[in-house]
């Protein structure tokens, strides 16, 4: 167990809508305060996705991203930025047609999905590693894509954060490192309580923790109210953490959590309880600069 942890958070995400809450941020602006009022209240890291303004739809518009950092750095508040790649890899099949894609779907070549890394150079960027189902839609990460974005992030001077789900996305960073693909040690999310990936429950993440590689720097998060559970048992396992509204919407059963920051500061007061604190975010860059990097 670390006296100290990193602790990140996920303020909007590209799933959770306006509908669910009216506590989710939309515009650059909102999205920025959320990541200026999550760092002051513990947060050394904010995971980053950008929405539509007038629909509040998922974007990945070059322009939106960059209001946002700036906004942050306008601010003064210090805080690691880790910017998603997850948007543009989901596929839903069409019943007619199953090799058509249907409204909605996202699917995009690496290059496009990378774009904004490669602009903006944020210090983190994830990398899912996951073919899964996911809701309405299939989630597509093939393995030639993924090593090009992973090839990518490497150029931009970018930290690739792998987000895995189940084994099988442990078992393919795996193979990534031992082709030369990802330089270790590599710092992996562990994502829980997804439907049909790893089951959000102490059983499965001590799994997956035994399943990284000796020495990977990780962090774990769950969805809805497996939240807060994740955070005790990670953080017990030795892992950081991770909250937000992109995982969960609620402070507690029935109750919306009204902010960012408000989830950030239960965590940060439930870890408390054991003697732990939240690292700042220069503390974070200390610890992570053990990550591997590319030339």
């Amino acid at each position: 167990m670390k006296p100290r942890y990193i602790l990140t958070c996920a303020v909007t995400g590209n799933i959770t809508t306006p509908q669910q809450t009216p506590y989710l941020p939309i515009t650059p602006e909102q999205i920025a305060t959320a990541c200026v009022d999550a760092a002051r209240a513990g947060a050394a890291v904010a995971h980053i996705h950008v929405r539509d303004p007038e629909t509040g739809a998922p974007s990945m518009d070059i322009a939106l991203y960059e209001k946002v950092m700036d906004l942050i750095a306008k601010s003064g508040v210090d805080v690691v930025i880790n910017l998603t790649t997850g948007p543009g890899g989901r596929f839903i099949p069409s019943r007619e047609d199953p090799r058509t894609a249907a409204p909605g779907s996202t699917l995009l070549p690496p290059d496009r999905r990378v774009e904004h890394i490669l602009h903006l150079k944020p210090e983190i960027a994830t990398l899912d590693l996951n073919t899964m189902w996911s809701g309405t839609a299939a989630v597509i990460n093939a393995p030639w894509s993924v090593r090009r974005m992973a090839e990518l992030i490497y150029s931009a001077g970018t930290i690739p954060e792998l987000e895995v789900f189940d084994s099988g996305d442990i078992a393919l960073a795996k193979a990534l490192i031992a082709d030369g693909t990802l330089a270790p040690p590599c710092l992996f999310q562990v994502c829980m309580g997804i439907a049909y990936g790893f089951a959000a429950d102490s059983r499965t993440l001590m799994y997956a923790k035994d399943m990284l590689p000796e020495g990977a720097p990780w962090a774990a998060f769950g969805i809805g109210r497996s939240e807060f559970p994740i955070v005790a048992q990670a953080w017990m396992l030795g892992g950081h953490v991770r909250v937000g509204l992109e995982d969960n919407i609620y402070i507690r059963k029935g109750e919306l959590a009204t902010s960012n920051a408000q989830l950030v500061e239960h965590a940060v007061s439930l870890l408390r309880h054991f003697g732990a604190e939240p690292m700042s975010a220069a503390e974070a860059r200390q610890e992570l600069a053990v990550v591997g990097r590319r030339a």
